[in-house]
């Protein structure tokens, strides 16, 4: 975290700029395409790894190309100009791999004590959308990450689709839109899909284009929790549902993407037909993203909040999941959502079933 805001933002802002060499697509973004199914991410984004040739970020790399994603290279200091076990391009810096790869996403697999720094260096080669998987990160460097984040995109207020940087994480999934099946998965060329987009670890197969759903109809979901969010696919993908994006905020403190964020795109994401919101103790995050349901929302909402029996002052799993007063119990965000009119399900085995109810297909 040694380099000054100053820097970092005239970076950002020179590097924000289209690349030269950059392919033509570069500037493509489903945050700005109306119509698009999907928000942040699509079949079009081009994707690097930061850890390419770190033992996590190898496997995951080798996981998003077999799904079908666009993963065009990664970084790892130091070994630029070599290639990984895919074949694809490694580079010393993400200003290189942009220059030579138009990317425009990246997922970030270093340690904790760098991640800060990953986050920053992405935003300064103008990376639109940056997924911090890593967990453990100190909650002192994502204070400046964001405070450095916040001024480059103009202010922390800025509706989210309308920021040039879209951080999500850290310590979370990622974030994928699922494309048709058309393969088997097994390997980079025969990928489980030709016309989708996974960022992280999420399992890729478990999830559904709306295209090969039985009732024809996509939910976008939010989730603190990773775990929590691979079971509510799983639940709605019986269910006959597809899912448009599905985001992993993440369970630390200080994040990118909060609830309110995903609830604005996914409210004007034209084939997203209901949101699915994953919530937990700790913070005010969901009581604000109730106010704005009850205020803005008009698509179907279903919600569970997890860590309802937890003891207040105590840390259950997530940094972020600690009871610090009235409003950061289970009970009170429960009763908020119900308010705003939420179909909330009660025990993380009837989510699926909450989210059949609040779009009235139950």
């Amino acid at each position: 975290m040694g380099r000054s805001i100053a820097v970092v933002r005239r970076t950002a802002e020179r590097g924000a700029r289209r690349p030269v060499g950059a392919r033509a697509d570069f500037a493509q973004s489903p945050i700005l395409l109306s119509g698009s199914m999907a928000i942040l991410v699509n079949a079009s984004t081009r994707v690097i790894c930061q850890g390419i040739t770190g033992s996590f970020g190898a496997v995951h790399t080798k996981g998003c190309l077999q799904y079908g994603g666009n993963v065009v290279g990664g970084t790892t200091p130091g070994k630029g100009g070599t290639r990984d076990e895919n074949g694809l391009p490694v580079f010393d810096t993400v200003a290189q791999a942009v220059k030579a790869t138009g990317a425009d996403a990246t997922m970030i697999f270093v340690p904790a004590a760098f991640a800060g720094d990953a986050i920053l260096e992405a935003a300064a080669a103008g990376i639109k959308v940056i997924c911090c998987i890593t967990e453990g990160v100190p909650v002192q460097d994502m204070i400046r990450v964001r405070a450095i984040l916040d001024g480059l995109n103009g202010g922390a207020d800025v509706p989210a689709e309308q920021r040039k940087f879209h951080l999500i994480g850290p310590n979370c999934p990622g974030v994928i839109t699922p494309g048709p099946k058309t393969g088997a998965g097994t390997s980079a060329a025969d990928r489980f899909t030709n016309a989708g987009c996974k960022i992280g670890i999420m399992p890729g197969y478990i999830h559904t284009h709306v295209s090969q759903s039985k009732l024809g109809k996509s939910v976008g979901i939010v989730s603190r929790s990773g775990t929590l969010t691979y079971e509510a696919v799983w639940q709605t993908s019986n269910r006959g549902l597809a899912q448009s994006t599905c985001v992993g905020i993440g369970g630390d403190p200080v994040r990118g993407l909060n609830h309110v964020d995903c609830l604005r795109m996914f409210e004007a994401d034209a084939e997203t037909h209901g949101i699915l919101l994953i919530g937990e103790i700790g913070g005010a995050d969901e009581i604000e993203a109730a106010a704005y349901i009850k205020k803005n929302v008009k698509k179907p909402v279903a919600a569970f909040i997890a860590g309802r029996t937890a003891p207040p002052g105590r840390r259950m799993g997530h940094a972020g999941a600690i009871i610090g007063g009235a409003d950061d119990t289970a009970d009170a965000k429960i009763k908020a959502l119900q308010d705003a009119g939420v179909a909330v399900a009660l025990s993380p085995a009837d989510m699926g079933e909450a989210m059949m109810r609040a779009m009235k297909l139950a």
